[in-house]
């Protein structure tokens, strides 16, 4: 049980806020958005979607596991729609439960996770806690005790190095809301993995620099929170070089969806570029499910444009979320937030 629990873990760290788990039989049903988009009726039905109001899981053969990190991009979610304050503040309250929070971060002395604990840092900060005592857990003390004398934060476990692009970015964010700030060898370091042509790598010191667009999303909103706006302004015009003319942006397969274009929004208005944010709004919106749709999936945001399926949909809701209202992780807050689920209004 340990091991699948471990092996669990890692995989939910690795994917992160990269892909959207394709794990349940589509329904039939189409996009049908009629009208203006609503990000509050996004965040509503994301809130529904929650198990028990507080948690997201993921199955494998069978079985149930929490899924924390999915569960911090609802927090985030929620805060970039000003809505559901209830749900996001039950939400963090279940991460940061001990014997949830320390199977997503790990024991802090043999097995921590560079990328949960930042994730967590920011999710805690961004809904105004102290990431300094959390249950007893100092996680800015614990993410700064993993980044190398290089700059880069790394894994510390047996079973191996995970971090990648969002580790470093997700860790220059959350110590972005600290006192001291962001050191200058972690923004440096993210900014040596550049390439060529401007974007960001997921992995970096591959045989060749393959620029992606959900890295190159985080990576710029995290450059420009250290101070590193021209390694950014690199990334968001290749941003804008890629886009489709449909307003999308592709995965690594090359699908265009809700999910790569919800991170790229969100770092084109966080950057300045509204003409590139605008159009990738308008391929969200027509993503989401609208009142042509069955009432449970009303405001939904499909992750293709394909046959709705929900085990997809909640992460492409969050992460649309994100590019729907153009809020960067550097500046979500809560502290206007309201309470409740809204849902799209129909008649």
């Amino acid at each position: 049980m340990v091991v699948r629990l471990s092996r669990h873990r890692l995989l939910a760290l690795f994917c992160g806020v990269l892909a959207a788990l394709t794990l349940a039989t589509p329904a039939i049903a189409t996009p049908t958005q009629v009208g203006a988009v609503r990000s509050d009726a996004a965040a509503g039905w994301l809130a529904r979607q929650l198990v028990d109001g507080e948690r997201f899981e993921a199955v494998f053969g069978g079985v149930a596991y929490p899924d924390q990190g999915l569960t911090l991009d609802a927090v985030f979610a929620f805060a970039a729609g000003g809505v559901a304050e209830d749900f996001g503040a039950r939400a963090l309250a279940w991460v940061t439960r001990p014997d949830v929070r320390d199977g997503y971060l790990g024991d802090g002395v043999t097995e921590a996770y560079a990328g949960a604990t930042a994730k967590l840092a920011l999710a805690v900060a961004v809904r105004g806690g102290d990431s300094t005592d959390m249950g007893g857990v100092d996680l800015i003390a614990r993410l700064r005790s993993l980044q190398s004398p290089g700059g880069r934060f790394t894994d510390r476990s047996a079973w191996g190095d995970f971090s990648n692009a969002f580790s470093q970015s997700f860790a220059i964010l959350a110590l972005d809301r600290t006192a001291h700030g962001v050191p200058a060898a972690a923004a440096g370091w993210l900014a040596g993995t550049r390439c060529p042509d401007g974007g960001f790598p997921l992995l970096p010191a591959q045989p060749v620099c393959v620029s992606d667009v959900d890295a190159t999303a985080i990576a710029v909103q995290a450059l420009r929170a250290a101070g590193r706006r021209a390694d950014a302004a690199a990334g968001l015009r290749w941003l804008v070089s890629v886009q489709r003319a449909d307003g999308g942006f592709t995965n690594a397969d090359g699908v265009a969806n809700a999910n790569s274009t919800g991170l790229a929004a969100q770092a084109l208005r966080d950057g300045g570029r509204s003409l590139a944010w605008a159009r990738a709004r308008v391929f969200l919106a027509g993503l989401q499910i609208g009142c042509a749709g069955p009432v449970a999936d009303r405001g939904a945001v499909d992750f293709d444009g394909g046959l709705f399926d929900s085990s997809t949909a909640t992460r492409a809701t969050a992460q649309a979320l994100l590019g729907l209202t153009g809020t960067g992780y550097a500046r979500l807050s809560t502290t206007t937030a309201t309470t409740g689920a809204p849902t799209l209004p129909c008649h």
